[in-house]
């Protein structure tokens, strides 16, 4: 089965602070979570208040559909960031049995 991560670099240029920074991650979750139904989570600096690595992790067992649903994940949160979202990859994995 296969399986997609799409890591987010994020700069938070407007936060200041890590209330800030906390509220545009959850925003950014939330509404991945409710449309794509994908698990996300923030990976690195964490304590950093203006950055964020983000990955946003999906399985399914038709590699097309997940192909298909990581990129509109990626368009998604380049919508909700916009200036913010410094580089975004898509890494696909076979399931090991």
């Amino acid at each position: 089965m296969p399986i997609g991560l799409l890591t987010l670099e994020i700069h938070i240029a407007d936060a200041q602070s890590l209330k800030d920074k906390r509220q545009v991650l959850r925003s950014l979750k939330d509404r991945l979570r409710a449309r794509f139904n994908v698990a996300v989570a923030e990976l690195e600096h964490q304590e950093l208040w203006q950055r964020a690595r983000v990955g946003v992790v999906s399985i399914s067992s038709d590699g097309k559909h997940l192909q298909e649903s990581m990129h509109a994940v990626a368009a998604e949160s380049e919508r909700v960031l916009g200036r913010d979202l410094l580089s975004q990859e898509i890494e696909y994995f076979e399931e090991a049995e």
